[in-house]
């Protein structure tokens, strides 16, 4: 089958092959080697829209189709896995805070996420269950008008560093198994959350990992992403 990609396509690429080359190239090995967190390239991968690739518009984003963004990446990855790494799941968290978010929450962390200017993690995997979503054990209560969150997550990309955490918590009960799994945007330095230490890691170490726990986290209930689990 006969396939060629469009101008607009190879524009994107063209771009983030420079930006790569220009902006991670010259680091890469020092970010890895001293396991720093490049937060200022980042945002000026932000400046460009790499941090909003599929994000809604609404949001911020440019709305792109995933073989657009995955041309990005690719470019990026090229030169940098690690960073690049961080970047497909910030681009995931603010995608989904971009498309589920209620009115209020997505004007608030829309613009912030895809510009760069904030970081998202997505905190899906957990000790003893993975990212195996139908095992999750981390539980979100509606109490009133706030989610009371407890639980712990693991080997989460960013952690300790990022400013928002996309959750994935139980709100339904163990025999729903994935279908009682929700969806939260969590101020990453709210109340009851603590972080672990840095994973020691072969690679990728341009981005903490860290596990994260979470204490009696209170979230306003507008917070949740979409519907119970959905």
């Amino acid at each position: 089958m006969d396939f060629e990609l469009t101008e607009e396509q190879r524009a994107f690429a063209q771009t983030a092959r420079e930006f790569a080359e220009g902006q991670l190239a010259p680091h890469a090995a020092q970010w890895d080697a001293e396991g720093i967190f490049p937060k200022e390239a980042i945002a000026k991968a932000g400046e460009l829209g790499f941090c909003g690739l599929y994000a809604p518009e609404n949001a911020g984003g440019l709305a792109l189709p995933r073989l657009d963004a995955t041309l990005v990446f690719e470019e990026m990855a090229a030169i940098d896995p690690s960073t690049t790494a961080f970047i497909t799941i910030h681009n995931m968290a603010t995608w989904m805070l971009g498309t589920w978010a209620t009115p209020a929450v997505r004007e608030h962390w829309g613009p912030l996420l895809t510009t760069g200017e904030k970081l998202a993690s997505y905190c899906l995997t957990e000790p003893g269950a993975g990212s195996d979503a139908a095992s999750l054990k981390t539980r979100a209560e509606l109490v009133g008008h706030e989610y009371v969150i407890n639980g712990s997550k693991a080997f989460i990309s960013g952690a300790g560093a990022t400013d928002v955490l996309v959750l994935m918590a139980r709100t339904g009960d163990a025999a729903s198994g994935a279908g009682g799994i929700s969806a939260f945007v969590v101020p990453a330095d709210a109340p009851g959350i603590t972080y672990g230490k840095k994973e020691h890691k072969m690679g990728w170490n341009s981005q903490p990992t860290r596990t994260i726990s979470f204490d009696n986290v209170r979230i306003p209930a507008d917070h949740l992403l979409g519907r119970e689990g959905e």
